[in-house]
């Protein structure tokens, strides 16, 4: 599984936890996402204080569509503590109205043994499927 070891170093090398300003601070958590074409891109998250903020998977996926591109294959997120995590709801329910293949992006939820979980499992029942 070379690839996610090439996700997670990308991600690590814009992790960098860091105050902006009085009222935002970025790069706490850090992200990649791997698209069909096999492109990496990676983002960071930003956290304002009016909640106006964005996760570091979102700016990742923003990254990705500025360059044309809308289908993920793979995605992962690097805790502050260094672990992989899990997205969160909006990035969940933004990753599901890209495609309508989404469901089938894979999420790395161990880094040390490569587990993964589909998008599918994490949104079993998403609202959207027959607009597809």
């Amino acid at each position: 599984m070379k690839i996610w070891d090439e996700m997670l170093r990308r991600a690590a090398a814009v992790q960098c936890g860091r105050v902006i300003s009085p009222f935002m601070e970025a790069g706490g958590v850090a992200a990649a996402v791997l698209t069909a074409r096999g492109n990496i891109y990676v983002g960071v998250c930003i956290d304002t204080c009016s909640s106006l903020g964005m996760c570091a998977e979102r700016n990742a996926m923003a990254s990705m569509i500025t360059h044309g591109e809308t289908e993920i294959k793979r995605v992962l997120a690097i805790m502050p503590d260094g672990r992989v995590g899990s997205p969160c709801g909006a990035c969940r329910e933004f990753m599901m109205q890209l495609s309508a293949n989404s469901g089938e992006i894979e999420i790395l939820v161990d880094a040390e043994t490569k587990r993964t979980v589909r998008l599918s499992t994490l949104m079993p029942d998403w609202w959207g499927r027959d607009r597809f």
